[in-house]
């Protein structure tokens, strides 16, 4: 089904809390300083913090290789290569945050619930067509994938996850992964649920509104 011709009747209009702050890692949810002249995918034309400009990056936050349970997943799909791995909030459909270890190897990307150290969802780098950003200073993002429901999450290390998105996918095929940047952009929630999320910058913070369509 092309879903750009899917269209529903919005059935709510309400504001959604930002996340709450993960463990480690040092974006917030204000506004931060315009940065021209980059060479990173979002090509100067996002709001982003200082600390995220200047941030040294070391891609695996969470010593994956010193966790056998961690490993005997991604050993069991025959990846191993790290390249990163971090807590992030991943938003259900119906828009619960549920926390989630996020990995990313040069094949796929793993969810894994932290408590149970059990994979909860694998998606193949190739079946991804692009990420979505809002222009603001904010940690949300969401991952398209047109063969299966979407992923919307946040992450206090955002920018890093993308750029090594971008990367990989760069060096593993013959196409650059697009980086789309908007304040109001649709995801699949679900198999059948779309939503449209909008951002906006408000006092003291990002302000996120939903639309189910």
């Amino acid at each position: 089904m092309d879903r750009s011709k899917v269209q529903r009747r919005p059935k709510y209009d309400g504001d959604e809390s930002p996340p709450p702050d993960f463990d480690g890692g040092d974006e917030d949810h204000g506004a931060g300083d315009v940065e021209g002249g980059d060479q990173t995918p979002f090509a100067g034309g996002k709001v982003r913090r200082k600390a995220s400009r200047f941030r040294e990056h070391r891609g695996d936050y969470l010593h994956v290789s010193t966790r056998p349970g961690l490993m005997r997943i991604l050993e069991k799909q025959g990846d191993t290569s790290i390249l990163f791995a971090d807590k992030v909030l991943k938003f259900t459909g119906s828009g619960k945050m549920k926390r989630r270890i996020f990995i990313l190897t040069d094949f796929a990307i793993y969810l894994i619930d932290p408590e149970t150290e059990a994979m909860t969802r694998r998606i193949a780098l190739a079946a991804v067509e692009k990420m979505c950003l809002s222009k603001l200073s904010d940690n949300f993002f969401a991952i398209i994938i047109p063969t299966e429901y979407d992923l919307f999450m946040a992450s206090t290390r955002k920018t890093e996850l993308v750029q090594v998105m971008v990367d990989v996918t760069k060096s593993a095929s013959d196409y650059e992964l697009e980086v789309l940047l908007s304040n109001r952009f649709e995801y699949n929630a679900s198999a059948s649920l779309v939503k449209e999320v909008s951002f906006e910058e408000s006092e003291g913070g990002i302000k996120t509104k939903f639309l189910w369509k």
